[in-house]
């Protein structure tokens, strides 16, 4: 009886465990014998003389297969998921940016959090349908605390979405990178939910086009007080951000930035600033010694008033790029901070690009920069005359990039700028609607000859339609640099000319281009078969097209070369 019993009690315990036996028995039918011989020598004790105890080992094995079984599921699980998506699995990246994500699609990626210990990154940005229910996935955030990424750019993110992303911000302390631009929800009074939340690892913090209001800017300056450790803080694009200045929106803002004495990168483009902002601002920058990169663009109301930042900037000891393109600088504004280069010992990049009172003064620009270690200095839409692009060409020799475009001083005046460069140096040539001759690309063709161009990356030579044949067909049969990546010889809007005379030497040319991943031509006319042959040509090696529809299907015709009486070009 009592046999019987403990034989009941026995296929008890075996109903008990029998889930546990299934999954068992189920990973070890799947494994090899070599599979298995590593855990059974390391669970045997026969080698030490110990007697063995089946049932413990038999359990404490059965544990381990059981977790290791519940994960390779899980992971099988997130293979699948991501696999619908087009996507690869990666253990501590998650990168579904672009993915036309759903609700449905975000509440079963944040059940699969629970499989990716190891996440450090997320990306779901770019997928607006997911706005409005981003509590389904930060309610699960507790399952990844090792995020340190998180990137939520263009979703439609409304006040709920930021609230609840600022609740659950407990459970990732280890966040670096906090990103919420294009979501115009942001903005109005949701970013109060964030303060508070965000912790000191957090190094960048974008915000960029979130509708941010002068009452966000107070909100946003407590937070940036609460993260000492910024780095990087862009809000561009935000041309509310300092209205009604007199009530302390951006003062606020602007004030705290002495608290981020590490702060490198801080970006403004396109922020409304105004001459009082800028004053705003220049009290907090002899706090922000660190400061490399300052992007104060697209603030066309700061004309006039450059003076008042422009006292402070040398406390930016270590300021390697200053963005102002685009900014209406006066001339008044661009000799003030010709007075202050010289203090900007560090300076690399100097951009005051689509100011038309630039081109006046760009010799004294030129004679205060430190020429040696300048990388970038775009003079484009700048109304160059002669003297300041033959003072350019003291700077050319040092510059990775060299953009003149829109500046009709260059056509025929070409060689004075390729005669300056550096071939190991300049990566990128952009000369668009410069009025080039055909003897300026002759030259350019002899440069190319020579090897002068052997590291060009890039090179702009559209809108110049003045350009004949022989110059086309000279700068193709040269070969080009083999590092040439993007090559852009469009025709401007209205105008129209025939390539099939300089077509066979492209054709000739690509094999040498191994490099290319880009040819743009629009508004060049071909006929069928010689564009059946470029296609071809390019599609085996993946290559970029930009043509227009039109000129498929065109059939060559005589140049017209006339151009637009309203040229398409930048707005300064």
């Amino acid at each position: 009886m009592e046999s019987a019993e403990g034989q009941r009690g026995r296929d008890g315990g075996s109903l008990r465990r029998s889930p546990l036996d299934l999954i068992m028995n189920q990973i070890r039918r799947k494994r090899t014998a070599s599979d298995r011989k590593p855990l059974g020598r390391f669970l045997s004790r026969d080698r030490t003389g110990i007697p063995e105890n089946r049932e413990e080992r038999g359990h404490g094995s059965g544990v381990v297969e059981a977790a290791e079984g519940e994960r390779d599921a899980g992971w099988g699980r997130v293979c699948v998921f991501l696999q619908k998506l087009g996507k690869k699995g990666d253990s501590s990246s998650l990168s579904l940016s672009h993915c036309d994500l759903t609700a449905t699609d975000l509440l079963e990626l944040a059940t699969l959090l629970q499989f990716l210990p190891q996440l450090e990154e997320v990306d779901v940005s770019w997928n607006e349908l997911i706005g409005g229910c981003l509590t389904a996935l930060t309610s699960h955030l507790q399952h990844v605390g090792g995020i340190r990424a998180l990137r939520l750019c263009s979703c439609r993110l409304n006040a709920d979405d930021v609230a609840a992303l600022g609740d659950a911000l407990g459970c990732v302390p280890l966040l670096e990178i906090l990103d919420l631009s294009w979501n115009g929800g942001v903005g109005g009074g949701a970013l109060q939910g964030l303060l508070g939340k965000l912790h000191p690892p957090l190094r960048e913090l974008h915000l960029v086009a979130c509708q941010l209001t002068a009452a966000d800017a107070t909100v946003l300056g407590g937070i940036v007080s609460a993260v000492c450790r910024l780095c990087v803080l862009d809000v561009s694009c935000n041309p509310q951000l300092t209205q009604e200045v007199d009530a302390g929106g951006f003062v606020a803002l602007a004030s705290s930035l002495s608290h981020a004495a590490g702060l490198a990168t801080l970006r403004l483009q396109a922020c409304g600033l105004t001459p009082d902002s800028l004053e705003a601002l220049g009290g907090s920058l002899r706090c922000l010694p660190s400061v490399r990169e300052l992007d104060l663009s697209c603030n066309k109301s700061l004309a006039g008033g450059l003076d008042r930042l422009t006292l402070h900037l040398a406390h930016l000891t270590h300021l390697e790029s200053l963005d102002l393109h685009l900014c209406r600088l006066t001339r008044s504004d661009l000799e003030a901070l010709i007075q202050v280069l010289p203090s900007l010992a560090a300076l690399t990049q100097l951009d005051v690009s689509s100011n038309k009172e630039a081109g006046g003064v760009a010799h004294q620009l030129v004679a205060a920069l430190p020429l040696t270690q300048m990388r970038r200095l775009p003079l484009n839409s700048c109304s160059l005359n002669q003297d300041s692009f033959t003072a350019l060409a003291l700077a050319v020799p040092y510059l990775h990039s060299v953009d003149v475009s829109w500046c009709k001083v260059v056509g025929g005046r070409l060689a004075l700028l390729l005669d300056a460069l550096q071939s190991s140096v300049v990566l990128e040539l952009n000369l668009s609607s410069c009025e080039l001759t055909t003897d300026d690309l002759l030259h350019l063709a002899a440069v190319c000859r020579r090897g002068g161009l052997s590291s060009l990356r890039t090179l702009d030579v559209s809108y110049n339609g003045s350009v004949g044949d022989d110059g086309w067909s000279a700068l193709f049969s040269a070969g080009g640099p083999a590092s040439l990546r993007d090559l852009d010889l469009s025709l401007r809007p209205l105008a129209s000319a025939s390539c099939s005379a300089w077509l066979p030497a492209l054709l000739g040319a690509l094999p040498r281009l191994p490099a290319l991943t880009r040819l743009a031509a629009q508004r060049w006319t071909v006929g069928s078969r010689d564009r059946q042959r470029l296609n071809c040509c390019l599609r085996k090696r993946s290559v970029l097209l930009e043509w227009d529809a039109a000129a498929s299907s065109s059939s060559s015709f005589e140049a017209t070369n006339q151009e637009s009486p309203e040229e398409s070009r930048p707005e300064e």
